[in-house]
């Protein structure tokens, strides 16, 4: 696609940058478009790819800096914070858009079972409540959870946070109070602001089957059938998603009132996917035939344990380049991954923002002094994504990351993952260990099928990439 072909499709999406800093954070770095460093960088990288953009910063309040104490209690520190920094924010010229949540929680809010608590979900609504009214005459576009991964199947599934709260299927408990935590802050927003735009986000998890297989090309569905179902059955739908014989592994933890699902399908305003890397998706039973002895029994001891009962697992990509830090670079993965989507649910879904986007090219040869190579997948990740635009996919916005942002809370800053920055821009800090995924996380259950799912076409990653769209 030609750049001014590129930059046409591309015409009236909001472009933004976030940050990991809260607000209400002491040490929040503020961000300013003409400063040098990630935000000069931003800014560069978008004029030469799509043209001369208008940055809209997606800032985090802070739930903890403002309510350390406990619901009700209010941090006027922590909150005069806020408020100067979004008028400096408004002085620019720019629009931020409001994260209410992000990765961190209260510490009080923790020591009573966080998500697993339905009271959570009650609290976090009285948050936005009073967010909202405080910070609406400033704000139009709220999200209210910036990963509902993160708080569900990471954290209390799985136990993938330095938390180390897996608790196995009894934590899907955590993934319907995030839910309808989100829910009913949607609602406390759009009471405060009936012109608000409210959304929500998710990680997207796209894939290829690793081999022509149908085993293989069965386990890419059920892949995305537990990376999607689980989260947009409930918030597009209204039903928590049930196998072929209606039985719904989250329902079946007792968690679910009469009412919860119609204040979590409450209609949103825009849906945020977070798009990191494609997946190489295999059956089970394959994964011998695609990776050594060696490797293969790794791989069954990794993340592979908790997702084999499940019916997937996830081999390594072959014959693609990577970012400095190995994560495959895959420009029609986006693209594919939203297709996926749109088959499943068609019109039900609400316009998409891209959200949690980057690349990280620090420690590359010449990095800093060539950014053909960034720029060009970025390129190459936007024409791929025009084209699905085209079939009627609405894409609202765009969010490419800063670079010193997102996995601060997991892995210090060890992983810059968007533009290039001055070296020692930001010092390293201490990474926290990896080896998160428990032994057991799923309690020793073999897990709730769903069935066969159909197949709905082949997927199917080459060494030479072939895309589901032509």
């Amino acid at each position: 696609m030609r750049s001014s072909d590129l930059r046409k499709a591309f015409r009236g999406v909001d472009w933004s940058v976030a940050t990991a800093d809260a607000l209400a954070s002491p040490d929040a770095m503020p961000w300013r478009p003409a400063a040098s460093g990630p935000a000069r960088q931003w800014s560069l990288d978008l004029a030469a790819v799509v043209g001369e953009v208008s940055p809209s910063p997606q800032v985090i309040v802070g739930w903890p800096h403002l309510q350390p104490e406990g619901p009700g209690s209010w941090d006027s520190e922590a909150l005069d914070r806020c408020d100067r920094r979004l008028d400096q924010l408004l002085e620019q010229g720019l629009r931020p858009g409001l994260t209410l949540l992000h990765v961190d929680m209260p510490a009080w809010v923790d020591a009573s079972d966080g998500w697993l608590n339905r009271d959570t979900a009650v609290r976090f609504a009285d948050f936005a409540a009073v967010a909202a009214e405080h910070f609406g005459d400033r704000v139009h576009r709220w999200t209210t959870v910036s990963d509902l991964l993160v708080h569900s199947i990471a954290d209390y599934v799985a136990g993938m946070l330095p938390t180390g709260r897996g608790v196995g299927m009894r934590g899907l408990v955590a993934l319907h109070h995030v839910l309808l935590g989100a829910g009913l802050a949607t609602r406390a927003v759009k009471n405060a602001d009936d012109g608000a735009e409210v959304g929500t986000a998710m990680t997207l998890v796209g894939g290829y089957a690793a081999t022509d297989d149908l085993a293989d090309r069965v386990a890419l569905s059920q892949m995305e059938y537990w990376a999607y179902r689980l989260f947009l059955d409930p918030l597009l739908l209204g039903q928590h998603m049930a196998d072929e014989n209606d039985r719904s592994p989250v329902e079946e933890t007792g968690c679910v009132k009469d009412g919860d699902m119609a204040v979590i399908s409450a209609s949103l305003d825009e849906l945020g996917l977070v798009w990191h890397v494609p997946t190489r998706v295999a059956a089970p039973e394959n994964l011998p035939r695609l990776l050594p002895v060696r490797q293969c029994f790794s791989a069954l001891n990794d993340a592979n344990r908790v997702l084999a009962p499940l019916g997937f697992v996830l081999a390594p990509m072959e014959a693609v380049k990577t970012t400095a830090y190995g994560w495959p670079i895959v420009p029609e993965g986006l693209a594919d991954a939203v297709a996926a989507l749109y088959e499943i649910y068609g019109d039900a879904l609400p316009p998409l923002r891209v959200v949690d986007n980057g690349m990280c090219d620090l420690g590359a040869a010449d990095a800093l002094d060539d950014d053909r190579e960034r720029r060009s997948a970025l390129t190459a990740q936007l024409t791929w994504l025009a084209q699905v635009m085209a079939e009627g996919v609405q894409v609202r916005g765009y969010e490419y990351w800063s670079l010193a942002d997102n996995a601060a809370w997991k892995l210090g800053y060890t992983r810059h993952y968007a533009m290039a920055a001055d070296a020692g821009l930001y010092p390293p800090q201490p990474r926290i260990p990896s080896d998160w995924v428990h032994q057991d996380a799923f309690g020793g259950r073999v897990g709730f099928g769903v069935g066969t799912p159909g197949v709905r076409g082949k997927r199917t990653l080459h060494p030479v990439q072939t895309a589901r769209r032509p």
